[in-house]
């Protein structure tokens, strides 16, 4: 059988075009899901470049980043962390509001999640803007924790998300490139 490798993903990540509205190209990860080979090579590239990093965490969020996010922790031997919508969790929770194209939204977290020793990756299927890349990380490191970096399945680049995190001084990685929206 033969293996897959982050190089050739593109194939699987299906495009629907004017999904969720007219004019919007949506970038649909269930097809690399529902292929054994495609998601173990999706999971060993997202852990790869943050082996030797001293990840204590991964933090996914919601909903997609639970998928990649809870199997990159396993692969470097970390916790996982989920980073919800608001009221999802039964604990107490820290939270942080952030824009939207046409208002806001919250992410939060329990307060007992991570704490300043942590080392923390950032994991989710896909950026954008970098709207909710930005919350989760601004919510971790109200708890004093450090970001190491971000990664993601697919990078949308002409929406300047990774252009975002970057200039935030955060190391960002993403497998398959699709320009334009």
């Amino acid at each position: 059988m033969k293996q897959i490798s982050a190089t050739e993903l593109r194939p699987f990540i299906r495009t629907i075009a004017d999904y969720p509205r007219p004019g919007i190209q949506f970038r649909d990860i269930t097809t690399l899901l529902g292929n054994a080979q495609a998601l173990r090579a999706t999971i060993a590239a997202l852990a790869a470049p943050w082996a030797d990093a001293g990840i204590t965490h991964v933090a996914g969020i919601e909903a997609r980043g639970f998928i990649f996010g809870a199997a990159v922790a396993c692969q470097l031997g970390a916790g996982f962390v989920p980073l919800r919508k608001q009221g999802k969790l039964p604990h107490t929770t820290v939270m942080v509001e952030y824009s939207l194209e046409y208002g806001t939204d919250q992410l939060e977290m329990h307060a007992d999640g991570v704490t300043g020793a942590d080392r923390v990756l950032l994991v989710d299927d896909l950026i954008a803007t970098g709207g909710s890349a930005a919350a989760g990380i601004r919510l971790l490191r109200s708890l004093d924790a450090t970001v190491v970096g971000a990664t993601f399945v697919i990078d949308l680049p002409d929406l300047g998300g990774t252009a975002r995190l970057e200039q935030a001084g955060i190391r960002t990685l993403s497998l398959v490139r699709f320009d334009g929206h």
